[in-house]
């Protein structure tokens, strides 16, 4: 079939059927082309969109699946990791002084110094800090001796029953030959009520 582009002049559009043949299926052809691009822009577009959409929902699902049955497998073995972090955790709070051991715990630092051999210039509490779950109490202390007496005193407050670091330390030369020390140390106690102090035993507060 020859194309003949001077059939498609001087279309009458209110006259279709008078149209050439080869008219007509170009015209039909297009049409056609019109109606499945609209088609597709208006109905199939959507549908693959919201198609696309669900199957990134279930990579996601299948994720977090995944995630959930590594969680559920290991379920025993978390709980029994569980009640072993409790049991250590109960026995460190053992470790911090009671309220009532509070007064006793200063002469227990005072103590471990004098007995290291050290001259305490001053020993004393310092402002209480409160955190989220416990509180801070500072011992400001200041003493007098040689290396070994002051390592000494490190050591012996290691070894207390009740837990206390030692911070912020600074060592100065005395015109004596000895050394002054002033250092920072610190006691906790965990606040009446707070969600960690429990019995993992009984579930109670301790």
């Amino acid at each position: 079939m020859n194309l003949d582009l001077d059939q498609f002049n001087d279309i009458d559009f209110e006259n279709i059927g008078a149209w050439p043949k080869l008219v007509k299926i170009v015209f039909a052809a297009f049409l056609s082309i019109c109606v499945i691009g609209a088609s597709y822009y208006l109905f199939i577009a959507d549908t693959i969109a919201v198609m696309e959409s669900e199957q990134n929902k279930e990579i996601e699902l299948k994720a977090d699946f995944e995630t959930k049955y590594r969680l559920a497998a290991n379920l025993k073995l978390y709980r029994e990791q569980l009640v072993v972090m409790e049991a250590q955790f109960a026995e460190l709070l053992k470790m911090l002084p009671s309220e009532n051991e509070m007064p006793g715990l200063l002469d227990d630092v005072t103590f471990v110094a004098t007995d290291a051999g050290l001259k305490i210039n001053s020993l004393d509490w310092d402002n209480e800090i409160e955190r989220d779950f416990y509180i801070e109490f500072p011992i400001r202390l200041n003493v007098e001796g040689d290396y070994h007496q002051i390592g000494n005193m490190v050591s012996g407050v290691a070894k207390l029953p009740r837990i206390v670091s030692l911070h912020d330390f600074t060592i100065t030369h005395k015109e004596n030959g000895g050394l002054s020390m002033a250092i920072l140390a610190k006691t906790y106690r965990f606040k009446e009520g707070a969600e960690l102090a429990k019995d993992p035993k009984k579930g109670g507060k301790k």
